[in-house]
């Protein structure tokens, strides 16, 4: 089984977008970011939003995500325990339905956690790329869309795939001169 169908055309797809070259994308303008998110869920994607400017610690990604995917109680709030349970989302033990087209998980103001919280940061969006191409690999669509306040923002690359800008963010020409 595959995620997409490989006879449709994708073009108009914004999940087939947004995915075909990474599973991580970066967005700066929240309008930008709401009218992919609209679209997703009108395609029937699982949509789960975690704000993560008020993230003081890694502790508190934890906390959120863990309550926001209904993680089992005995997630041990760590990077490794969210490789774990990520895992099981892949495989819809919980956190997304067979129902849903997808999940998507959408982190506002990332550079925020990004400032005080680099590496876990990081390591965050590299898990969470592993596991969506995990989930690929069964047919289960996963993405993450990561808002950023700051249009500089850099990050190595995630499940050896580069994070990118989405394709919408810079078509405005009028926005071009904010381009990083």
């Amino acid at each position: 089984m595959s995620a997409f169908d490989p006879d449709a055309e994708q073009s108009g797809d914004v999940a087939f977008r947004l995915m075909a070259p990474s599973f991580v994308r970066l967005f700066w303008r929240t309008s930008v970011l709401q009218t992919a998110v609209g679209e997703l869920r009108e395609r029937g994607y699982q949509v789960v939003r975690l704000d993560a400017v008020g993230w003081m610690r890694e502790a508190d990604l934890h906390r959120d995500i863990a309550a926001a995917l209904d993680f089992p109680d005995y997630y041990g709030r760590n990077l490794d325990a969210l490789n774990d349970c990520l895992r099981n989302v892949v495989t819809c033990d919980y956190g997304t339905s067979r129902e849903a087209t997808g999940l998507v998980l959408v982190f506002i103001g990332y550079d925020a956690f990004t400032r005080r919280c680099p590496r876990a940061a990081q390591v965050v969006l590299d898990i969470f790329a592993d596991q969506a191409r995990a989930a690929a690999l069964i047919g289960h669509r996963m993405c993450c869309l990561v808002q950023s306040d700051d249009p500089a923002i850099r990050f190595n690359p995630v499940g050896a795939m580069p994070v990118m800008w989405n394709d919408a963010e810079w078509l405005d020409s009028s926005r071009q001169q904010d381009r990083p």
